[in-house]
């Protein structure tokens, strides 16, 4: 199973602002400590935004920070929200399967999908980031680590 960029995106995001509760960071920031498209970044932090894991902080010096506690993100829901979907092969699109009845590859991978999802449950935000800081352009602190 592999996850798109955009989740990829999604979780640097939300653990950049988890590092750094409750202050803001602006997504060009971002951006620029994550070595990505400024372009696909704000994509993303609005995905983040429209799913309520994040808010918007307008005007001068904005940008989005949290919008609950870390603790109460859970990967597996964030994962959910960003993902298009889990279709780990074809036959979980369309019907059609030249092995059906017989076959168990798709519900092999449904197990396995749902496994996947049951371990990111367990764990939140929070967990992700407990005792680390993202240390962004231009912060004073980033060089002392």
């Amino acid at each position: 199973m592999r996850l798109t960029v955009q989740t990829d995106y999604a979780l640097r995001i939300l653990m950049a602002l988890a590092a750094c509760h409750p202050e803001h960071l602006s997504v060009s920031a971002m951006a620029e400590r994550f070595n990505v498209s400024g372009n696909h970044l704000m994509k993303t932090a609005q995905t983040l935004i429209r799913n309520g894991f994040a808010v918007a902080v307008r005007g001068r010096g904005g940008g989005i920070r949290l919008a609950q506690p870390a603790s109460d993100i859970v990967v597996a829901d964030v994962v959910r929200a960003v993902e298009p979907d889990f279709a780990i092969v074809e036959c979980f699109q369309r019907a059609g399967c030249c092995f059906l009845p017989g076959c168990r590859l798709k519900s092999l991978l449904a197990e396995a999908r749902s496994s996947f999802l049951a371990t990111l449950a367990g764990e939140t935000l929070e967990g992700l980031v407990a005792g680390t800081r993202v240390p962004l352009p231009g912060d004073s602190r980033s060089a002392s680590g």
